[in-house]
C-alpha cells in the first residue's frame, strides 16, 4: 500500500515538472515575438510612474531615516559642545577669581611695604548678619599679636575700622560704616570734623567750621590729633576715609556737614591689614618709681629708685638793721 502511494506521488511530481518545463519553453518562444515585446514595453511604460513614485517614496523614507539619524547625532554633538562650553566658562570664572585675588593681595603687599607700621595680613571670614551693625570677623588674633584697639586698613591705605574683640585665632572689627563708629577727619585745608558711620548711606562729617570751604571730590583723611591734649588719636594720621560727595550748609549755623563715600565698599572686604604697633587712645606711659624689696633691698629689672624731690631753697629772712 505504501509503495503504491509513493509511486503516485512520484508521477504527480514528474507531471508537474514536465508542465513547468513546457511553459518555460513556450515563454521563451513567445518572448522574442514582436507583439509580446511591444506588450512588455507598453506595460512597462504604463507602470513607470508607479515605479518612479515607489522609488521616490523609498528614497524619501530612506532620507527621513537618514535625517533622523543625523538629527540624533547633531543633538548628541550639541550636548557635548554645551557641556564643554559650561566647563570652559566655569574654568574661566575660576581663573578670573584667582586673578582678582592675586591683584588684591599684590595691592595689599604694596600697601604693607609702604606703611610705617608693623602689620598683619588677615582675611575676612565672617560678617555680622544684623542689618543694624557693620562688624566683620578676621582670620588673625592674639596668636599673631593682634589686640583690641588695633587699626584695620584696606587697599590703598583706606581706613576700614578698629578691632573690638580678640581671640587666639580670630578678631572682631567694627567698620567705620557702623553707627557706633566716630573718627576725627581732616580736610586738605587742615580743618577737622567728626566722621560718623551710617548704615547703607554715605558717612557724615559733622562739626566742620562754617568758614571753611568744602568742595566736592576733596579727600578726607584721619586727622591723628590728640584728644583732650593728652590722649593719642585712636587712628594714625593720614589714612584715607573717603571723598566728599555733598555738603550741607546753613547760613545761620556756625558749622556745616559733609557727606563722604569710602573709596571701596566695606561690605565686600576680603583682605585687610591690621596695624599692630600703633597704640592710640592711651595716655603716654610714664614709668613709676618703685620701692626696693624689703628682703633684699634691690629693685626689679629696669626700675628706678624712688627719689624724693629736692625741696626748693627758701630765701633766708632778711635781717633788719
Amino acid at each position: 500500500m505504501s509503495t503504491l502511494l509513493a509511486s503516485r506521488a512520484a508521477r504527480r511530481r514528474g507531471i508537474a515538472f514536465a508542465i513547468l518545463l513546457g511553459l518555460s519553453f513556450l515563454m521563451m518562444a513567445f518572448s522574442s515575438n514582436p507583439a509580446v515585446l511591444e506588450l512588455q514595453r507598453g506595460v512597462s511604460f504604463a507602470f513607470r510612474p508607479i515605479e518612479q513614485a515607489l522609488d521616490g517614496v523609498a528614497g524619501t523614507v530612506a532620507s527621513v531615516f537618514g535625517a533622523l539619524g543625523e538629527i540624533d547625532k547633531l543633538r548628541t554633538d550639541n550636548q557635548q559642545l554645551r557641556d564643554e562650553n559650561a566647563r570652559l566658562q566655569n574654568e574661566n570664572q575660576r581663573y578670573n577669581e584667582v586673578a582678582r585675588e592675586i591683584r588684591e593681595l599684590t595691592a595689599l603687599l604694596q600697601l604693607q611695604n609702604g606703611l610705617d607700621f608693623d602689620t598683619v595680613a588677615a582675611q575676612v571670614i565672617a560678617r555680622e548678619p544684623s542689618e543694624f551693625k557693620r562688624v566683620v570677623t578676621l582670620s588673625k588674633g592674639s596668636n599673631d599679636g593682634v589686640v583690641a584697639g588695633d587699626v584695620v586698613v584696606a587697599q590703598g591705605g583706606a581706613l576700614a575700622g578698629r578691632v573690638t574683640e580678640v581671640g587666639p585665632t580670630w578678631s572682631t572689627v567694627m567698620l567705620i560704616t557702623d553707627t557706633s563708629s566716630t573718627v576725627i577727619g581732616q580736610l586738605p585745608s587742615a580743618a577737622t570734623g567728626v566722621v560718623i558711620g551710617q548704615l547703607g548711606s554715605p558717612l557724615t562729617m559733622e562739626k566742620i567750621d562754617s568758614t571753611v570751604r568744602v568742595e566736592l571730590g576733596q579727600e578726607i583723611v584721619t586727622a591723628g590729633i590728640e584728644l583732650n591734649g593728652s590722649v593719642r588719636s585712636p587712628f594714625p594720621k593720614g589714612l584715607v576715609i573717603g571723598q566728599v560727595i555733598d555738603v550741607k550748609r546753613d547760613a545761620n549755623a556756625v558749622v556745616q556737614t559733609a557727606y563722604i563715600v569710602p573709596p571701596m565698599n566695606l561690605d565686600q572686604l576680603e583682605y585687610v591689614l591690621i596695624i599692630t604697633d600703633y597704640h592710640g587712645g592711651l595716655p603716654p606711659t610714664v614709668p613709676r618709681p618703685c620701692e626696693p624689696e624689703p628682703s633684699t633691698g634691690t629693685l626689679p629689672n629696669n626700675e628706678e629708685p624712688c627719689v624724693e624731690p629736692t625741696p626748693k631753697p627758701k630765701p633766708s629772712p632778711t635781717k633788719r638793721p
